[in-house]
């Protein structure tokens, strides 16, 4: 049954961190590379994410620039950047690509705000999912009489309190973002 517990574990970790991973995309007002690392950039037939075609950095206080290593693939990146959903225009010097954000107005940042809340929903009806899945496994187990009630008891406990800690990184974490695209 320990390894019952150690795999739920490990999945609830990956669902956290993917939440984490997802809402880090998410604009605040303050810059950061996430938000444009992984825009899909074709480059001679190729489509890769953008941090594999250049060095993406921060100028502060509200400036992405990034530095495109081939010139050639320059263009690339300001046609996906324009056709991304970020809705930014990109600036060209040399082979450096500079993108300014503006200050987000009051309804944008509820808008995101609403966004990563529902993210987090998504997540935590994953890790519902997963639970049913684990407590499923633990009844067929003692179905097939390879553990006693008491142990079944004691084992749906743990998973809850794998859960109940799951819910808490995810409610963290998304206190974190809002309070972000709050600032």
């Amino acid at each position: 049954m320990e390894q019952l517990i150690q795999s739920f574990k490990v999945r609830t970790a990956g669902i956290v961190d993917r939440f984490k991973k997802e809402i880090s995309s998410v604009r605040t007002n303050r810059p950061s590379a996430s938000f444009v690392e992984d825009i899909k950039v074709t480059y001679y037939d190729q489509t890769m994410p953008l941090n594999q075609v250049g060095s993406v950095g921060i100028t502060p206080p509200r400036e992405i620039h990034i530095q495109v290593w081939d010139k050639a693939a320059t263009a690339a990146v300001v046609k996906a950047i324009e056709s991304s959903s970020l809705g930014l225009t990109p600036s060209v010097e040399g082979n450096v690509v500079r993108l300014f954000l503006p200050e987000l107005s009051e309804e944008r940042r509820e808008e995101f705000v609403r966004h990563v809340k529902k993210i987090s929903e998504q997540h935590r009806i994953e890790l519902r999912h997963a639970r049913d899945e684990a407590n499923k496994e633990i009844k067929k187990k003692e179905e097939d009489g390879e553990l006693t009630e008491d142990e079944k008891f004691k084992v749906k406990e743990e998973v809850q309190k794998v859960v109940d800690e799951t819910n808490k990184a995810i409610e963290t974490a998304l206190e974190g973002k809002i309070h972000e695209i709050k600032e």
